[in-house]
């Protein structure tokens, strides 16, 4: 059987030398966050018409320690939607800026 591809990567912050151990603790979570989003709260998306599409989100703290979301491929507006929902169910904010990368260096 075919199904969507959900796909929730998390963007974390890059470790540094010696890492933080907030930093640390900080990046689990979000590596925490994204796996359950992906396997628990999208999983009905898998058998949402038309099967052969793919979504896939980005999810990453704002300067304030917020999870915020991002879709980054062409998805139908009902996928969106959907997706836009359960995120906001859990607390997480629409990623609004344009670039992914925002780190400072």
């Amino acid at each position: 059987m075919i199904f969507m591809n959900v796909t929730v990567l998390p963007i974390i912050e890059p470790e540094t030398i010696p890492a933080a151990p907030l930093s640390k603790v900080m990046n689990e979570r979000l590596q925490r966050f994204a796996t359950e989003l992906q396997d628990v709260h999208l999983k009905p998306l898998e058998s949402v018409e038309p099967l052969f599409e793919d979504v896939v989100i980005y999810i990453s703290y704002n300067n304030k320690y917020n999870i915020r979301w991002k879709i980054v491929n062409d998805v139908a507006e009902y996928i969106e939607v959907a997706v836009a929902k359960q995120c906001g169910q859990l607390g997480y904010i629409k990623w609004k800026t344009v670039t992914v990368n925002t780190f400072k260096r």
